[in-house]
């Protein structure tokens, strides 16, 4: 028996292992093994990558996928063949190799991946490269497309009015002016880009009237003096545009269509994809309506487009055009006692901007851009024959400029150094000669150290030398520091301080302004600011929760004011002007200060809360000139900054519908009618819109949204009447496109 037991024990130990071996399939043994490390920009791990191996032939196996580990290795193991290998993660650009591997073949693949410049994460605008939201310095708030969509947001300043620090002044409902006031500065302290393309008109304010939401991915808003960076305008901060680069190897595609009251009609529709190494995505819209009273109507029409072709992961080519067209008519300010709609009067602006951009790389460390840029603004206003006081005005602005940048980026330290040389533009018609030019230049160096992981220090400067002013230097320095990293409900901790200077050169006609009675002063110098910020940012609930709170102090001198001339006064009196003559001085001082709160909730996966509010104090500090009108003497707040104003949203996603409430608040405004020494001011109020869509079939959605949903009446400047209640019902169809 003993016998027997130990020839089966035998007979086990030399079986078994050639059973095993013989079901061990031959596949396994032969196939193909990918592994490397995954690395940002600055050379640190990344992990959480989801590496995927699509086959190249449907016929074939299906794909395989990893994940990096935190060090940012990983191993793929593949059967032998073609395949098209895709590294994807949130907040990175997706990077795609094609790959034929051999059986038992094995290969090293190290991958480094840029920050993606439209995820909702990164922060472009607010340093001279991509930053992940966390470490910039500077207030910032990021408007994503996902945002954009929820709210059917159609015009800029519906959609921007609901972030901390905003006010919006409107001249009318449909088409009237809207400009925009960041942190308390004017509304020409605002420089707005496009694909870092800079559309305002020199030293002047945007008009928002026309700028649509279509085909954009993102929106960025900066709130701090940002000169060091971008130059003139960029006084009390800064806001980005983003056009949507297609990303899909079968296109994506959507169209639409609604009607509302006021015979308002919208359609449009966009197109987006990758062929091989190019990418574009293209948009075309059009609204019309007939507004809510004489004289009220309102046309706009926007084409968008974005292109790229890659040579490579480092070496990369793209094209933005963007063109806003729209015309209006101008009732005026009916809501004045005695006014009647005027049925004459008229405006229309074209808003077109173009940025070419070549971005390569030079070694493992150099990072390098050539950017060009166009843009180009034209504004017509004018009163026919039939008007009581016809006139016609039109304004016509270009500027164009070229930018190398080089950035050194380590794990620990990034030096960016760029040059700028810009061209301006513009055509007056009451200026003589009718083409005016200045031509700007400017050198710049932008710093960040991280010389612990919890502190990231950022700073840098700018020397400008502009056609008229000369050269102005501006420094801006900040630092932002992790107090706590936690999980669980009491999450991260994170402090920022921020100090930058602004500066905004003066208006063509200011300069340049050939009347003998009124002229142009060319000595003016710029406008500037110095602007101090602070504030924290808190996680809660495993990063559902999320709070900030910013303090911010700016102060704005050299202010531009127009002086008539009297005797022992700023200028001499001229005997041949019967009604008197003047001209433009750096006299006026003024300050803002105030407190910004915000707060998101992700309460549960198919439900969003978010608010915020502004605490905004305005003072005319000094002015030269404030006879006649009210929102210059000192010691009253700036005209149409409310210093109380807030927003609260809710989103609900569930099922097939998406649902989007949203209200606005804003406390009294000072305002005024520019004709009377006496104060006015325009009443606060509160205004809710509503979204919703719901998902018919795979792809197609009934739309409805409504604006001012309890047709509240108020009014953001004196005398126009707001927008009434404003509904629409429409159908859009959407194919999100496939890798």
């Amino acid at each position: 028996m003993k016998n027997i037991i130990a020839i089966f024990f035998l007979l086990t130990a030399v079986l078994v292992p050639v059973v095993i071996t013989k079901a061990t399939p031959q596949s396994q043994e032969n196939k193909a093994k990918i592994s490397g490390t995954l690395s940002d920009p600055s050379g640190a791990p990344v992990g959480e990558v989801q590496v995927t191996a699509q086959p190249e032939t449907s016929s074939a196996s299906q794909p395989v996928s990893v994940v990096s580990s935190a060090d940012g290795s990983y191993t793929i193991s593949l059967p032998a063949g073609r395949y098209r290998l895709r590294f994807s993660r949130a907040s990175f650009s997706a990077r795609e190799f094609m790959l034929t591997l051999a059986s038992g073949e094995y290969r090293t693949l190290n991958i480094h991946l840029d920050l993606e410049p439209l995820s909702s994460s990164v922060v472009v605008t607010a340093q001279s490269v991509p930053t992940p939201a966390q470490q910039t310095t500077a207030p910032t708030d990021v408007i994503s497309r996902e945002t954009i969509e929820n709210r059917q947001a159609v015009s800029l300043p519906e959609l921007l009015e609901f972030s901390p620090g905003i006010a919006v002044g409107r001249t009318g409902p449909f088409g009237g002016t809207a400009s925009i006031f960041l942190n308390g500065g004017n509304s020409n302290f605002t420089k707005v880009l496009v694909d870092g393309t800079p559309i305002n008109p020199p030293g002047s304010a945007v008009d928002f009237s026309s700028l649509t939401t279509e085909n954009i991915d993102k929106v960025e808003i900066v709130r701090g003096a940002e000169s060091a960076i971008y130059g003139s305008d960029a006084v009390s901060g800064v806001i980005q545009l983003f056009t949507h680069r297609g990303d899909t190897r079968i296109p994506a595609f959507s169209a639409y269509s609604e009607g509302g009251n006021f015979s308002s009609a919208r359609g449009g529709g966009d197109l987006s994809g990758l062929i091989g190494k190019f990418d574009y995505s293209g948009a075309a819209a059009y609204f019309q309506t007939d507004g809510q009273g004489p004289n009220d109507y309102f046309v706009n029409r926007t084409l968008s487009g974005n292109f790229g072709y890659s040579f490579s992961g480092t070496n990369q080519l793209h094209l933005s055009l963007r063109n806003n067209t729209s015309d209006a008519g101008i009732p005026g300010a009916t809501l004045t006692p005695g006014a009647v709609p005027d049925l004459f009067q008229g405006y229309g602006q074209k808003i077109f901007s173009a940025n070419a951009r070549w971005e390569f790389t030079s070694g493992s460390h150099w990072h390098h851009q050539i950017i060009g840029t166009d843009s180009y603004t034209r504004q017509h206003s004018f009163a026919n024959q039939g008007d009581v006081f016809p006139y016609d005005s039109l304004l016509s602005f270009n500027r164009a400029a070229v930018n190398p940048q080089s950035s050194y980026v380590s794990r620990n330290f990034i030096a960016t150094a760029g040059y700028q040389y810009e061209v301006e533009n513009a055509g007056i018609n009451f200026v003589v000669p009718g083409h005016l030019r200045r031509n700007n230049q400017a050198g710049y160096l932008d710093f960040r150290y991280t010389p612990i992981p919890r502190l990231t220090l950022d700073f840098g400067g700018r020397v400008e030398a502009n056609g008229n002013f000369g050269t102005r230097v501006v420094p801006r320095i900040g630092g932002t520091y992790a107090l706590r990293y936690g999980k669980g409900f009491f999450g991260d901790t994170r402090y920022r301080a921020f100090y930058g200077q602004g500066i905004k050169e003066p208006r063509f006609d200011q300069t340049f302004g050939t009347d003998p009675c009124f002229p142009g002063n060319p000595a003016l110098k710029p406008e500037a600011s110095k602007d101090w910020t602070t504030g924290f940012d808190q996680k809660l609930a495993s990063d559902r929760w999320k709070l900030s709170a910013d303090y911010f102090y700016s102060r704005f001198y050299d202010i531009v004011s127009f002086a008539n001339c009297f005797p022992g006064g700023l200028c001499q009196v001229i005997p041949a002007c019967q009604f008197g003559n003047g001209t433009y001085f750096n006299t006026d001082l003024a300050f803002a200060r105030g407190v910004s709160l915000a707060s998101e909730f992700r309460v549960r996966k198919w439900l969003f809360v978010n608010g915020n509010y502004t605490y905004d104090d305005t003072r005319v500090l000094k002015s030269e000139n404030p006879f006649g009108d009210p929102s210059l003497v000192p010691g009253n707040h700036l005209i149409r900054r409310p210093v109380h104003s807030g927003s609260f949203g809710v989103n609900i996603n569930y099922g097939r519908v998406n649902w989007n409430f949203i209200g606005y608040f804003t406390g009294i405004r000072l305002d005024s009618n520019f004709a009377s020494q006496t104060p006015t001011h325009d009443p606060g109020y509160a205004r809710f819109d509503m979204a919703v869509n719901y998902n018919v079939a795979r792809g197609l959605f009934v739309t409805a949204r409504a604006i001012n949903l309890f047709d509240k009446q108020y009014q953001d400047a004196f005398g126009y009447p707001a927008l009434g209640r404003f509904y629409t019902l429409g159908l859009r169809y959407a194919f999100a496109g496939k890798n």
